[in-house]
């Protein structure tokens, strides 16, 4: 790699690092850094601050607007695509001849323009994207976004064959690598970037239960409300809830409730106290699509993780985790649980598993040879 320059192009400004995609991103950002990367981060804005933090480690950093707007909906392009789209950005890629990493498919608008034929130029996929929207289309009750989340997923699918024009595609999760190596030439694995350098799970027992997630996504506002109405309501154990964006009918769930709390728009530092905290991290989902960083976050800092099938599907992360899909079963694992000690054979099992595939410098290190 010419002098050890890259471009990454990400979807969103990946500073704060306090949900799943930028997490990813940070990190990663973060670990060619710290093998001497010269990383060039072009971010398209999306209501987040122009971090200068970003600067700590990118040589340089390049902020878009995003072009939104009701009619960008009419456009035959996904809406979370063409309004990621700068004239300006293709201007500085063209200024040099680095290689190029387009962090998802949200951001590979101009991954096919012509100008950029010759040039080296990956994708990294976080999900497969029109499996996602079509998820969060089951999970939405309201019928705009609900239309909005189909409309999206079947244009999504479409736009899919533009990473023919990859040199690669360095799939999130070994579901994804099976997924895209269907479709596509050079796949492969890299698993997930993230905040943890080491296993570190709490000593004595915590006296609480712990969901956390962006609840203004429908998927994280399903999984919540299921956790107080089916899970939870009865159960002798205190469960805290914490993310942005609750809905009302979460937020008039949990008042109902004499053992569930909500924490708003709280911090990521607060958000990771918790899960320290907790006895039992409880992550239930329903949509079984690339890898949640909040699953690492509490193998890595927190006690049990108590699940369903679809959070572990395919991750390889399944025997770290008490796996149920049924309520009353995840009622029983979660009793068990609060009086258990997370130590000895558990602990040593996610230092063997974690630290060696979740490892970032080693990943980053493989992207490096990817990208040669």
């Amino acid at each position: 790699m010419t002098d050890r320059h890259l471009h990454i192009v990400s979807f969103d400004v990946p500073w704060p690092a306090n949900y799943g995609g930028v997490i990813d991103v940070y990190y990663k950002v973060k670990a060619l850094h710290d093998l001497g990367v010269r990383v060039h981060l072009h971010c398209f804005e999306y209501g987040r601050h122009r971090a200068v933090e970003l600067g700590e480690v990118c040589e340089t950093v390049h902020f878009y607007e995003r072009h939104t707007g009701k009619h960008q909906l009419l456009n035959s392009l996904p809406y979370v695509v063409v309004s990621r789209r700068s004239d300006e950005l293709v201007d500085r890629l063209l200024q040099d001849r680095y290689p190029i990493l387009f962090e998802g498919l949200h951001s590979c608008y101009h991954l096919g323009d012509a100008r950029l034929v010759g040039r080296k130029r990956f994708v990294r996929t976080h999900n497969v994207e029109h499996d996602y929207y079509e998820g969060l289309a089951k999970a939405e009750r309201g019928t705009f976004k609900r239309t909005y989340f189909t409309n999206e997923a079947k244009k999504l699918k479409k736009f899919e064959p533009v990473l023919s024009e990859a040199d690669g595609i360095l799939a999130i999760s070994p579901n994804d690598q099976a997924y895209f190596s269907q479709h596509f030439r050079k796949v492969k694995h890299v698993p997930a970037f993230h905040s943890n350098d080491h296993v570190d799970v709490p000593e004595g027992l915590g006296d609480f239960c712990f969901y956390h997630g962006a609840l203004g996504v429908p998927e994280n506002d399903q999984a919540a409300l299921y956790l107080v109405r089916e899970v939870f309501a009865g159960l002798p154990v205190p469960l805290v809830i914490a993310g942005s964006g609750a809905s009302a009918e979460l937020k008039n769930a949990i008042a109902k409730s004499n053992n569930v709390k909500l924490r708003e728009n709280i911090p990521s530092s607060e958000i990771t106290a918790l899960v320290k905290a907790a006895q039992v991290n409880v992550l239930p989902t329903f949509q079984a699509t690339g890898i949640k960083l909040k699953l690492l976050l509490c193998l890595f800092a927190g006690r049990h993780v108590v699940c369903n099938s679809p959070m572990v599907k395919d991750t390889g992360l399944e025997e770290l985790c008490h796996v149920h899909d049924d309520p009353t079963r995840m009622r029983l694992s979660i009793q068990a649980c609060m009086g258990l000690r997370a130590e000895g054979a558990m602990v040593e099992r996610r230092v063997t598993i974690l630290e060696e595939r979740f490892n970032n410098k080693k990943n980053a290190g493989m992207i490096l040879r990817l990208i040669k």
